[in-house]
């Protein structure tokens, strides 16, 4: 626990060294969410009756896709850029080679970057309800926890096999954008899956982003229980059994390799 409160420290020192940053993010969060506020209106305006979304609202809809997409960024490339940190600042090779687990020093470095984008997110959704009137009258908290959990595990799998080809190739890697490019157009992030052709609909079960989105949605503006949202919850944790243990045998061979070949701290 020492070790990882200590990486914790390290990275709130850091990020409150940049505070201008915070109040941009903030005024960030209020400009994206007021435009996708005012377009939910212009739709609703033009569309007779409710939008075919969950909940029937368009805005609470796609506030959900932004809001939590930003996990699944996040680990696209919150666990790259410790490792491309550590090789700039030359702390990556003693940090490999101290007595601490690989498995924590990767997943101490993400901590706070979780716990921020957390804070974000509750702001997005503070704002929503308070400023834009989304309702959440009927949302199940506990099934939204669990899911955001489970999410939480694959994206983060994912993150860690792009950051161990950030270790072996020294740039910057195909996986992370490929993954959230597709991820953007197929999971369904600011409109409904249904509206895509039946190919890519069925594509669109190969990414744990769908399951997420479907799931939080489902909990959130519907109040679905656990057992409404198990194909969601199935499927999310089958990604995190099958990714966790391949991203961590995958992040130990990508060291290895650099070890070996003596470019672990090249960049």
């Amino acid at each position: 626990m020492s070790t990882v409160l200590a990486f914790v420290r390290r990275d709130v020192s850091m990020a409150l060294s940049y505070r201008t940053s915070f109040a941009l993010q903030l005024l960030g969060i209020v400009l994206t969410i007021a435009v996708f506020y005012f377009l939910s209106q212009f739709l609703e305006t033009q569309v007779a009756g409710s939008l075919d979304v969950p909940g029937g609202d368009y805005f609470a809809f796609i506030l959900i896709g932004l809001a939590f997409t930003r996990y699944m960024t996040l680990s696209m490339t919150t666990f790259s850029s410790s490792i491309r940190e550590g090789q700039v600042m030359g702390t990556l090779e003693i940090m490999l080679l101290s007595p601490t687990r690989l498995s924590k020093i990767l997943l101490s470095s993400s901590i706070w970057a979780y716990v921020f984008t957390s804070i974000q997110i509750v702001v997005f959704i503070l704002l929503g309800v308070a400023v834009f009137g989304m309702s959440l009258s009927n949302a199940n908290y506990a099934t939204g926890v669990v899911v955001l959990i489970l999410s939480i595990a694959s994206f983060a799998a994912i993150g860690i096999i792009s950051a161990s080809i950030i270790v072996v190739l020294k740039k910057g890697d195909p996986i992370a954008w490929a993954i959230t490019g597709v991820s953007t157009l197929l999971a369904g992030v600011y409109f409904p899956i249904y509206i895509l052709p039946d190919w890519l609909e069925r594509l669109s079960w190969l990414l744990p982003l769908r399951y997420t989105l479907d799931g939080m949605r489902g909990a959130l503006l519907e109040g679905q229980s656990l057992q409404d949202c198990w194909v969601q919850l199935a499927g999310l944790s089958a990604f995190a059994a099958i990714l966790l243990p391949l991203a961590f045998v995958c992040f130990r061979y990508a060291v290895r390799r650099a070890r070996v070949e003596g470019t672990l701290v090249h960049y």
